[in-house]
C-alpha cells in the first residue's frame, strides 16, 4: 500500500491499542482510566466525522471519513492573549469511501472563542496522499502534482457541554504551485470532538 494508508492504518492501531488497554480495566474504573490514559500521552481531544469529498474536483461524488486526535498545548503562559497563540498538535486521517485520494495529515491547531460555547478555529500543516501525481491522470481522479501538500483547515465549532463539541470545517489542500499539478483538493465536513 502507498504512504497515506499505511499513515492511516497506523493511527488506528494506535487508537486501538490505547483502547484495549482501557478495555483491560475493570469496568467501574472505566470512565476515569481513559482522561487519565489520554493525559499520560498529551492528548486533548479525538475527533471524527465525514467530509464531501471535494464537490467541484473529478473526484466529486464520495464521502471521506475522518479521525483526528489534538495534543494539549506544550506549555501555557500566565497571559491570556499570549495563551491564545499557542497551538495545539493535530494529527488525522481522511480515508474515501470511493477509491480516491485518502490523506494523513499532521500539523498546528490554534482555537479562538467567540462565546463561551461557539469558537472558531484555524489548523496548519502538511499532508501526505494517496492519489494520483502525473500530468496526465486517470479520468475522475484529480492530478495533485506531488505527495506532499499543504494543509490549511478552518472550523466554525460548538461545546455541546464539557466534554463535546460539533463542528462544521473546511479543509484544503495543495501544493502551492510547486509541482508540474495543483489542482489541489477542497473538502467540506462535520466533525463530532471528545474532549479529555
Amino acid at each position: 500500500m502507498r504512504i497515506a494508508t499505511l499513515c492511516l492504518l497506523s493511527l488506528f492501531c494506535l487508537l486501538s491499542g490505547l483502547t484495549m488497554e482501557v478495555q483491560a480495566a475493570d469496568a467501574v474504573a472505566l470512565a476515569p482510566a481513559l482522561p487519565a490514559l489520554a493525559r499520560d500521552v498529551w492528548i486533548s481531544e479525538i475527533r471524527g466525522g465525514a467530509y464531501l469529498h471535494d464537490p467541484t474536483s473529478p473526484e466529486s461524488g464520495s464521502v471521506d471519513l475522518n479521525l483526528e486526535v489534538l495534543s494539549i498545548k506544550p506549555f501555557l503562559p500566565a497571559d491570556p492573549v499570549l495563551a491564545l497563540l499557542v497551538p495545539r498538535f493535530h494529527l488525522g486521517g481522511s480515508l474515501n469511501t470511493a477509491g480516491k485520494t485518502s490523506h494523513v495529515y499532521g500539523g498546528l491547531t490554534w482555537a479562538f472563542d467567540i462565546t463561551p460555547k461557539l469558537f472558531v478555529e484555524g489548523a496548519f500543516g502538511l499532508a501526505f496522499h494517496h492519489g494520483d501525481t502525473g500530468r496526465y491522470v486517470p479520468v475522475g481522479h484529480a492530478a495533485l502534482g506531488c505527495t506532499p501538500l499543504l494543509r490549511e483547515a478552518g472550523s466554525l465549532g460548538y461545546r455541546l457541554d464539557a466534554n463535546w463539541t460539533v463542528m462544521a470545517t473546511v479543509e484544503h489542500m495543495s501544493n502551492a504551485g510547486l509541482c508540474n499539478a495543483n489542482r489541489g483538493l477542497t473538502n467540506y465536513g462535520l466533525k463530532l470532538g471528545y474532549i479529555f
